[in-house]
């Protein structure tokens, strides 16, 4: 799959899957994203650590990793990584539902390039992938992450006390739920 082989297409951005030749791209984004990503997220920032990653989203069935590209780029290079969605721990029969992952990188952060990119994901997930439920576990302290997923219709369930081990400590999250009926899909 090339640059410009989507699995679907916004006004101002594509989604594809992640590849080995992303690695040096990728990793420069995440480290000149270190500062907006703290203390939330850490991307692999090295191409070992890449490979390893984008092995598990592209060789699990339990996982699907889109890379969100701004078609075009705004910094002159064509179709710019301009963050990435996971759906993680996909379970199927009467479950049908997945997790969250995402991020976006410092120079596409707050101009909607994520929130395009999310509307795609779902309607992949609700689609193609056959998912009816998607989550997202939030640190409650993560504002924009809590606002991308509000503006993308997904509500407010509950709140999961040490729920995730990041950063050398177990975090609390908000958890966030949105249905393929919630989305009209």
């Amino acid at each position: 799959m090339t640059e410009r082989e989507y699995l679907a297409e916004g006004r101002r951005v594509g989604i594809r899957p992640f590849t080995p030749g992303d690695a040096e791209e990728f990793t420069a984004r995440a480290r000149e994203s270190r500062e907006l990503h703290r203390p939330w997220l850490f991307p692999p920032e090295d191409t070992a650590a890449y490979t390893a990653y984008a092995d598990r989203l592209t060789g699990d069935p339990a996982r699907a990793g889109f890379l969100v590209c701004e078609r075009g780029g705004a910094d002159g290079r064509a179709d710019a990584i301009a963050g990435f969605i996971n759906i993680n721990n996909i379970v199927a029969g009467a479950f049908c539902c997945g997790a969250l992952g995402y991020g976006a990188f410092a120079h596409a952060a707050g101009r909607g390039l994520l929130g395009e990119g999310l509307r795609l994901v779902l309607d992949h997930a609700f689609g193609p992938l056959g998912l009816h439920r998607l989550e997202a576990n939030i640190q409650p302290g993560n504002a924009g992450s809590i606002a991308l997923v509000r503006r993308a219709g997904f509500r407010l369930e509950g709140f999961s006390p040490d729920f995730l081990f990041i950063d050398g400590a177990w975090r609390d999250h908000e958890r966030w739920a949105v249905t393929a009926e919630m989305t009209g899909r």
